[in-house]
This record gives C-alpha cells, sequence and structure tokens, in this order.
C-alpha cells in the first residue's frame, strides 16, 4: 500500500507562488478514509469543490512501513556481524 503513495510537489491554483510537497487526493488510494470530497465536483454555480486530504490518517501506513524496514534492518545487520564475527 505505502508503493502506491506518490509524493508530488505542486502548487495550489490560489496560491500560484507557494510551491509545497503532498499528496494529490484523488490519487491517494491506499487510504481512502484520508480523503474528502469527489475527484472534479462543482457546487451549482459552475465552482470547483476542492477536494481534501486528512494527511494524519497516513501516519499509521508509513509507521507500519517504517516498523517493518527496521525490522529488516535489524536482521540484516545480525546476519552481516555473524558472517563478520565468523
Amino acid at each position: 500500500r505505502l508503493k502506491t503513495l506518490k509524493p508530488s510537489r505542486f502548487n495550489f491554483k490560489t496560491e500560484p507562488s507557494v510551491t509545497v510537497d503532498g499528496f494529490i487526493a484523488h490519487e491517494v488510494t491506499a487510504v481512502p478514509e484520508a480523503i474528502t470530497g469527489t475527484k472534479d465536483e462543482v457546487d451549482s454555480n459552475g465552482d470547483p469543490l476542492y477536494q481534501g486530504i486528512d494527511q494524519s490518517k497516513l501516519v499509521p501506513l508509513l509507521t507500519a512501513a517504517l516498523q517493518e524496514a527496521v525490522t529488516k534492518i535489524e536482521t540484516l545487520e545480525t546476519k552481516v556481524a555473524a558472517l563478520e564475527g565468523g
């Protein structure tokens, strides 16, 4: 699931001079509960209703992936130490 996240660097239309790092809401399929709104939705006047993303809901996924990576690193370090010491 983590590999499906695509970090992006972008500018909001309302502040084109400010560049930010983040995620494009409609691209975050790994954690659908983090997304509010509908892609390309407009109100009755035709004005856009922008999607939002609660990035805090990505934290559990990121934490689990980091824990898995740390466990793998520790296992590899143990194996390397055994090979070097043996």
